[in-house]
């Protein structure tokens, strides 16, 4: 009865004045982005801190500074206001050339951005895209299970949709196959390893593991161990764009998806190789909760991610592959050259 009490007599219209000021650090640009004046955020300001018992923002030289008690705060108010936003929005039809919605898909990496953005900047201007990184579960003894992490963020709806390799989709989810992906390995130009791609050199090269845990052991570590072969891997780094910056000035080598590397070589100016032994793959899907999917907006966005996606089931734009004639052997240890 206390909490009921309580939320009766404050303005929960506060929650977002603390959100843009968090946002903004500034009293001035919260003012404007919610259309109120520089007195009415100070106002609101002070019914904030006697609500939460904090001074909450501080003056600093170029605006104001969140106490630990707001940054704490910070999270839990964005999600509330996430949900409510979420509840309003299924009292009026969806549609996508007026809707001002953000909606928020995790994926490994950036590729789905190239397809995707110029479709929302046709069909619906005004929505906006948060993309979180996906990244294997630390540990993960197989591919199958790595992702597991996000089907907990789409149950929790910290992701409205969600796109990776996934495999073993519980049937409380939607998925669509995107485009099939594989393996291979990125290096420099004229490194050891892409003048002689076999196994003992695979495993002589140092080695590069995208990780946001620091975890050292991946799905490959574990095709070479069911082999009697170990790699060295010298360094983790959280993402595949960093991961491809190392890579370009240093003799370290790494395993990455396909079509992530055919968006990027040529600007970091790499290699890319068939891998020694066969990596295999797994179909990029999109996956959202049966429960999402009752949401228009989200139905939608999974709609668009289907229907307009290219058919990437071929090679990937850009690779260029070894000419007929030449021996299998010879192909299996090619040196596939980005444009």
């Amino acid at each position: 009865m206390l909490n009921e009490i309580n939320i009766s007599r404050n303005d929960l219209n506060l929650l977002v004045l603390f959100q843009a000021v968090m946002e903004e650090a500034h009293v001035g640009r919260a003012a404007r982005r919610l259309n109120l004046t520089p007195s009415a955020v100070s106002h609101g300001l002070g019914r904030l801190r006697q609500m939460f018992k904090d001074p909450l923002f501080l003056r600093a030289p170029k605006g104001v500074v969140p106490t630990e008690r707001a940054t704490q705060l910070a999270a839990p108010i964005a999600d509330i206001l996430t949900r409510v936003s979420r509840i309003v929005a299924t009292v009026e039809p969806f549609d996508p050339a007026r809707s001002r919605r953000t909606f928020t898909i995790g994926a490994p990496d950036a590729v789905v951005l190239p397809q995707l953005l110029p479709v929302l900047r046709r069909m619906a201007p005004n929505i906006d895209i948060r993309l979180r990184q996906l990244l294997p579960s630390a540990g993960s003894p197989t591919r199958g299970h790595v992702w597991m992490n996000a089907f907990t963020e789409l149950d929790a709806r910290a992701l409205d949709i969600a796109i990776a390799p996934f495999s073993g989709i519980p049937a409380r989810f939607v998925s669509h196959t995107l485009y099939d992906e594989d393996f291979v390995i990125a290096s420099r130009p004229r490194h050891p390893f892409a003048r002689s791609p076999s196994l003992e050199t695979f495993c002589a090269a140092q080695h590069l593991l995208v990780s946001q845990s620091g975890d050292s052991y991946g799905f490959v570590d574990g095709l070479l161990a069911e082999r009697g072969f170990s790699r060295r891997i010298a360094l983790t780094v959280p993402n595949f764009m960093l991961a491809l910056a190392v890579i370009a000035e240093t003799d370290l080598i790494m395993a990455i998806p396909r079509h992530f590397v055919s968006l990027h070589a040529k600007r970091f100016d790499l290699t890319v190789t068939e891998p020694p032994i066969p990596l295999g793959g797994d179909p990029l899907q999109a996956v959202a909760s049966k429960a999402a999917m009752m949401d228009d907006g989200i139905a939608w966005l999974f709609g668009v991610l289907r229907d307009n996606w290219p058919t990437m089931r071929a090679k990937p734009r850009g690779m260029r592959y070894p000419r007929a004639g030449v021996s299998r052997a010879s192909r299996q240890q090619a040196i596939v050259k980005m444009r």
